[in-house]
């Protein structure tokens, strides 16, 4: 039976021998860190809403005041600890936070329960970034180039059955167990996430063994394949911001995950916007729209990662899947200027959401495949989470700044047109370069 398992997933997504085992701890890692998280999701949402939607723009302000606190003490850890260790506890911070979060909402009154929702809201919206990034990174320094190019797509299939089971366990259960017991549920799943982190870590040896073997077959050498890594990446705590400011690479990666945010805030705006006046006064059809969305979303990531991602990926390049949301966004951008209707922004969103899952987010992790440790740790984290952050802030603010100066919903949607266009250079440009460092190894 395993055989046979093999010899399937082999045809399916070209996996070799020796690289399952580490392909299965990395899906179930992925499947139980967004377990954790869409738990709580639904629990940060209702707070955010609790504490008065008029607010939800400073405590976006203070997310990003929390990433930039956070990141000097992550790669503090990176620095001194060996990746065995960092990782777990890196897990564990946040699960201990969790049990704070739950003692505090415990034994709060209902006053001071808003403002512990506020600081939950905050708190999640950093720990969402922060341990998906901490995942990539891992993910980048475990699997080679070649390796991310077949695997990355399945192994971004665990993380899209983990969402559905955490939304699913919420909607189940909360009305039995209330949200409260739920945040205990995350924090047991987010412990079994860094057990299976300490597993995969005794995978590296196969995988490596398998990336010189096809580099070996293939008349290449994977950048990085050859000599063992240090077990402590050691440097400072400055390393990851500095990188990021003094390389073109880095920088031009920071540019790409800055231009998304601003765009993904400005098209969620637009949903929002266009969504409330289709059905003022009907919550329900409300619900049901993003319901239906988010269903159609994981149904066509979920096909597109098992099917398509890998192969795409190998057969049209790096540069297909960076430049797949740029193309998508000036064409959906272009339709909702002159049509600012619900079936354009529905259709554009699902499009787009599935689009990021399935093929932009595995083609920007493997960019960071060919740097050093430290870049992948640390610069990674700061781009994953701070830079993040700041594309929202300035995508939200501008927006609102835009309306209220009376620029309306085709208008809004049309400057995001030279957005995307920078967007789509900045990721060709990006794909090239990655081709020269893997050339020149």
């Amino acid at each position: 039976m395993p055989g046979a398992i093999e010899r399937l997933l082999a045809r399916s997504i070209a996996i070799r021998p020796g690289e399952l085992a580490a392909l299965f701890w990395s899906c179930a890692y992925f499947f139980l860190i967004l377990t954790a998280y869409y738990i709580l999701r639904p629990i940060r949402d209702e707070m955010g809403v609790a504490g008065g939607v008029q607010n939800l723009a400073w405590l976006f302000t203070g997310t990003l005041a929390g990433m930039l606190l956070l990141h000097p003490l992550y790669t503090a850890l990176v620095s001194r600890l060996p990746r065995k260790r960092f990782i777990p506890l890196t897990y564990r911070f946040f699960i201990a936070n969790l049990l704070v979060f739950f003692a505090l909402l415990s034994w709060a009154d209902a006053a001071r329960n808003v403002w512990v929702g506020r600081a939950f809201f905050i708190w999640l919206s950093i720990f969402n970034l922060f341990v998906v990034s901490v995942f990539w990174s891992f993910m980048t320094d475990l699997y080679q180039p070649q390796q991310s190019k077949r695997l990355f797509g399945a192994i971004a299939v665990g993380g899209t059955l983990g969402a559905m089971l955490g939304s699913t366990i919420t909607t189940g259960l909360a009305g039995w167990l209330g949200p409260l017991k739920l945040m205990l549920v995350s924090a047991l799943v987010l412990e079994l996430a860094a057990r299976a982190a300490r597993l995969l870590d005794h995978h590296e040896p196969a995988l490596r063994r398998e990336a010189e073997s096809e580099a070996r077959e293939n008349g290449t050498r994977d950048a990085g394949s050859c000599p063992e890594e240090p077990v402590v990446v050691g440097g400072g705590v400055s390393d990851g911001i500095r990188s990021v400011v003094t390389s073109p690479y880095l920088l031009g990666i920071a540019g790409l995950v800055l231009l998304f945010t601003i765009a993904s805030t400005f098209l969620y705006f637009q949903r929002i916007d266009i969504v409330s006046r289709t059905f003022e006064g009907d919550p329900g059809g409300r619900i049901r729209l993003f319901a239906g969305m988010d269903l159609a979303t994981n149904v066509l990531t979920l096909g597109t990662q098992i099917f398509l991602t890998g192969r795409l990926l190998r057969w049209l390049g790096l540069g297909f899947g960076l430049a797949f949301l740029p193309v998508l966004s000036l064409i959906g951008f272009g339709l909702l200027g002159a049509m600012p209707v619900l079936a354009v922004v529905v259709v554009f969103e699902v499009l787009r959401r599935a689009g990021n899952f399935a093929l932009a987010r595995p083609a920007r992790e493997i960019l960071y495949t060919v740097l050093s440790r430290s870049d992948k740790y640390k610069a990674k984290n700061f781009n994953d989470t701070f830079v993040y952050r700041l594309g929202d802030q300035i995508g939200s603010w501008s927006y609102t700044a835009m309306a209220w100066f009376g620029l309306g919903l085709s208008g809004l949607a049309l400057t995001m047109l030279p957005v995307s266009l920078l967007w789509l250079v900045l990721a060709l440009w990006l794909a090239r370069r990655n081709r020269r460092i893997l050339a020149s190894d």
